[in-house]
């Protein structure tokens, strides 16, 4: 058996006990009580995600309660075969956009997942991306290294002749991925693919008034603070960056919870981004 064939695990229906992160599909035993009324919730909060900045705020906060995970890289098959748009969500220290173009470029980690995705009955598959991985040296696995992932879970949907519709990633740590989390995963995509193609498509832009609105409501300043809350820095790092002190810091942090009307900082970015104050 090749290396690579130890690192990737697929979920299969029935299976008995594997190895790290293998789950009987289909099983809701996994789930208590009060986590199937998360479930419930989140799945409800999807229906409500039409624009990009609803579904940052919906992958990168209440999702996160079910399926922990430190990025995630969201690709839809474009007309030419395995042409995907890619584009990536996360409150980790990166550029998403700087994610999705190393998703595209990867000639390795992506081709290896959706392939044995496909072979596999379209089972969520288990990829470690550490030091022992084949795929450490790969382009998306560099760079999810370089955050401090070492798993990704992978789970799409497929069209009506079998091919990949969408394909999404999951970049965690190893020690937040159990069967519990890929059961929430397969769960989950139909509901992901739903609400981000929603994102998709192409509405009215209400760019009068949602700009009116967001106009001037933060200083430069703050909007500088904020764009560094969205790439993951903490106060001690924006306040290296920005050249003040972490303190000043949290003043500009807790100005802009106040002035956004939100509690945290997850919240502010998605309310930047629907008053065109911050984009992705």
């Amino acid at each position: 058996m090749q290396a690579s064939e130890h690192q990737l695990v697929v979920q299969r229906r029935p299976q008995p006990p594997a190895p790290v992160n293998s789950v009987t599909s289909g099983s809701s035993d996994l789930l208590d009580p009060l986590e199937l009324e998360s479930l419930k919730l989140i799945m409800d909060a999807s229906l409500r995600v039409h624009a990009r900045h609803h579904f940052f705020t919906w992958t990168q906060g209440v999702l996160q309660n079910l399926v922990k995970h430190e990025a995630l890289i969201c690709a839809l098959r474009n007309a030419e075969p395995m042409s995907f748009h890619v584009e990536s969500f996360s409150t980790s220290p990166l550029e998403p956009a700087l994610l999705s173009d190393v998703f595209r470029r990867d000639t390795s980690m992506v081709p290896h997942l959706t392939k044995t995705w496909e072979e596999n009955s379209y089972r969520p598959v288990v990829c470690e991306t550490g030091n022992a991985s084949p795929f450490t040296q790969s382009a998306l696995g560099r760079e999810l290294n370089r955050i401090g992932t070492d798993t990704v879970v992978g789970h799409g949907t497929f069209d009506a002749f079998g091919k990949p519709a969408s394909f999404f990633i999951f970049a965690c740590q190893s020690q937040a991925m159990n069967p519990k989390q890929v059961y929430c995963v397969e769960l989950i995509v139909p509901f992901l693919h739903q609400a981000w193609v929603r994102t998709q498509i192409d509405r009215p832009v209400e760019s009068a008034a949602v700009q009116a609105a967001g106009a001037g409501l933060l200083t430069s300043r703050e909007q500088e603070v904020l764009k560094w809350i969205h790439l993951g820095k903490s106060n001690i790092e924006i306040g290296t960056i920005l050249e003040i002190s972490p303190l000043t810091v949290k003043n500009h942090v807790q100005k802009i919870l106040r002035k956004l009307n939100v509690q945290n900082r997850t919240q502010a970015v998605g309310k930047a981004m629907a008053l065109r104050i911050l984009s992705i």
